[in-house]
C-alpha cells in the first residue's frame, strides 16, 4: 500500500505536466497574437498609407470582427491612428518613434563610412549606402552640428526598392512574398525606364543574382545610371546595398560594368564588418 506522501507524489506530478502545458500553450497564443498584429502592420506601405478596415480584414485574410479587435490594440498603444472622418486606418507616430531610435542605434552607417567615401573616391562618382524597410531602401545621414552628445539630428532619404540599384540589389535575394507584396503596392513609374511590369522586374532580379550587381538605368532618376551591390548581416541575409551613379552622360555602359569588381568589392567588406563571413 502506497503511503500518503508518495500519493501525494502521484497526483503532483500530472498537475505540474499540465501547468507546463498551460505555459507552452500561452505562449503559443501570444506568438500566434504577435503575428496578426504584425500581418495588420504590414498592410500598409508608402503607396497605401491609410486603408479602411475591410481592406485590412481582405489583406490579412481574417473575419472582419478579428481585424476590428487588432486595430483597436494597435490603436490603444499608439501603432495605429485613426481618421474618424473617413473611417480610415494609418500608421502612428510611435512607430516613427521606435524606428527612428532603431536607426541612431544602427551602426553600420558610421562603421562603414570610410568605405563608402573609398569607393566615391575611387569611381569619382556618387556613393550611397541604403539598407532595406521591407518596401523601401533607406539612406541615413548622421548631422552633428555641435558638440553635445545630443545635439544630433538625423536625416532620412527614402527611395522605392523596385527602381533603384540599391533597392534591386537587396530585392533580387527576399523571399519571393517580399517581391509580391511591392508589386501588389503597385509598380508606380518615375522615369519612362521604370520597371512596372512584374515579369521583367522577376527578370532583372534574377539577372541581378546572376551577375552580383544590380543596375539602375535611369529608372529613379532621370538621366542618371547607377550600380549596386548586396551586403549581407552575420546570419547572410541581405539587408542593405553600396551603391555608386553618376550622369547618364558618364556612366556609358563601359564604365558601368567597369565599376562592378569596385561596388562588389565594397559590399564584401561592409558583410564582413557587419559579422558575415563567406562560406
Amino acid at each position: 500500500m502506497k503511503t500518503t506522501a508518495e500519493r501525494q507524489d502521484t497526483t503532483a506530478e500530472p498537475a505540474a505536466d499540465k501547468g507546463a502545458q498551460k505555459k507552452r500553450s500561452d505562449d503559443r497564443g501570444s506568438l500566434k497574437s504577435m503575428q496578426k498584429l504584425m500581418a495588420v502592420l504590414d498592410c500598409f506601405s508608402v503607396y497605401e498609407q491609410s486603408l479602411t478596415l475591410n481592406d485590412i480584414a481582405v489583406r490579412c485574410g481574417i473575419p472582419k470582427t478579428t481585424a476590428h479587435r487588432l486595430v483597436t490594440s494597435l490603436r490603444e498603444v499608439k501603432l495605429l491612428e485613426q481618421d474618424h472622418e473617413r473611417d480610415r486606418y494609418r500608421m502612428g507616430i510611435r512607430l516613427f518613434e521606435l524606428g527612428s531610435i532603431v536607426l541612431a542605434n544602427l551602426d553600420i552607417f558610421s562603421r562603414s563610412r570610410h568605405l563608402v567615401q573609398r569607393l566615391m573616391d575611387t569611381t569619382g562618382e556618387n556613393s550611397h549606402l541604403c539598407v532595406f524597410d521591407g518596401t523601401n531602401v533607406i539612406s541615413v545621414e548622421h548631422i552633428e552640428p555641435g558638440s553635445g552628445r545630443v545635439n544630433w539630428t538625423t536625416a532620412l532619404s527614402i527611395s522605392p526598392a523596385y527602381c533603384t540599384g540599391v533597392g534591386k540589389a537587396v530585392l533580387a535575394y527576399q523571399d519571393g512574398s517580399v517581391v509580391a507584396k511591392i508589386v501588389r503596392g503597385g509598380l508606380r513609374p518615375f522615369t519612362p525606364n521604370s520597371i512596372t511590369d512584374p515579369d521583367v522586374l522577376a527578370a532583372d532580379l534574377e539577372a541581378t543574382r546572376r551577375r552580383g550587381y544590380s543596375i539602375d538605368n535611369a529608372e529613379h532618376q532621370p538621366l542618371i545610371r547607377c550600380i549596386a551591390a548586396p551586403i549581407r548581416n552575420v546570419t547572410g541575409r541581405v539587408f542593405a546595398a553600396v551603391s555608386a551613379s553618376g550622369p547618364s552622360s558618364r556612366m556609358t555602359d563601359d564604365r558601368l560594368f567597369s565599376f562592378a569588381p569596385l561596388v562588389i568589392a565594397t559590399a564584401d567588406e561592409i558583410s564582413r564588418l557587419s559579422g558575415y563571413v563567406p562560406r
